[in-house]
């Protein structure tokens, strides 16, 4: 049987929220089988959960934003995309205010975490949502149109495709495609940074949002170049970026995917509306758990094997 997992101990650390700019604390606590992954905000009195649901997103502009009751949890992707990548299940993250801390912009640290604390396997099998059918979702016309689509796979695979039209990142690979029944996400999509303009930084500032951005945190340029002195991580970092992120914004869904992730300049908002449309569609999906590892898909044996997901 494939069995959920949890951390096998607590681990905590600080950091600094990419669009607040405030510090905080984040501890990584075990959780029990079916409980998910719960966000709480113990700042608050008293303390406020928000589990990590795709209904539970209420603001889609820079990062995924969960809300409940007036109390939010901001840009969870990085840390949801590591929990996707290691196969956790089950997961209590407690915070002291409403965002994520951005650590590297990346998951790497995260990654670094949860290894830290250990993975644990539970005595309940491992639930996973298959795609039967082709889901998709579409914004803008023209040379503008975003879209996002979900397709029956066995296993999960994501293909990308980005368009700036800025020199810098036309310069690298705009289109990547990920396998994890062959590729590793540890090594080939944690380490890919978050990135922004300096044109956008006052207006977004202005929105309340990037306030704790730096060189330290992403990967920055101006209007022709790189800015960061040790440039790129992986030569295509940018797009690779977009599937890390879309990892994270889809295990939103509550259990790893079955399916095959397409998508076309998309990004938190697409996610999540295709995330939407998916659950709408009862006929579209189904629940299903795996009795032996032969029966699994490969991209998720490997992680049973303790190839840190995908790795």
């Amino acid at each position: 049987m494939l069995k959920q997992r949890t951390v096998k101990q607590l681990v905590k650390t600080i950091g600094v929220g990419l669009h607040s700019g405030t510090k905080v604390e984040l501890t990584l606590r075990p959780a029990a089988p079916d409980t998910g992954i719960v966000f709480r905000r113990v700042d608050v009195n008293p303390p406020v959960d928000l589990p990590a649901r795709a209904d539970g997103v209420g603001d889609t502009r820079m990062a995924s934003v969960l809300e409940k009751e007036g109390v939010r949890v901001s840009t969870v992707e990085h840390l949801m995309s590591a929990c996707a990548g290691l196969g956790i299940d089950n997961l209590y993250v407690d915070l002291t205010a409403e965002e994520i801390p951005i650590m590297d912009g990346s998951a790497a640290t995260f990654v670094f975490l949860l290894q830290q604390a250990g993975l644990h396997e539970q005595n309940a099998p491992k639930k996973f949502i298959r795609v039967k059918k082709p889901v998709e979702v579409r914004d803008g016309k023209g040379a503008q149109e975003k879209w996002a689509r979900l397709e029956p796979y066995d296993g999960f695979k994501l293909n990308f495709f980005i368009e700036f039209n800025h020199p810098a990142v036309d310069a690298t690979g705009q289109v990547a495609e990920v396998d994890f029944g062959i590729d590793s996400y540890v090594r080939e999509i944690a380490r890919a940074r978050t990135f922004g303009f300096m044109q956008d930084v006052e207006t977004l500032r202005g929105m309340g949002l990037a306030r704790g951005g730096s060189l330290e945190n992403a990967i920055v340029m101006d209007e022709y170049r790189i800015l960061n002195p040790d440039g790129l991580r992986y030569e295509n970092e940018f797009v690779r970026h977009k599937i890390l992120d879309a990892i994270g914004d889809l295990y939103l869904v509550g259990h790893p995917l079955l399916a095959s992730y397409v998508a076309h300049k998309a990004g938190h908002m697409m996610n999540n509306l295709l995330l939407r449309a998916l659950l709408e569609q009862p006929d579209a999906y189904e629940i299903v758990s795996f009795d032996s590892l032969n029966a699994a898909p490969e991209a998720y044996a490997r992680q049973t094997r303790q190839e840190w997901a995908f790795a």
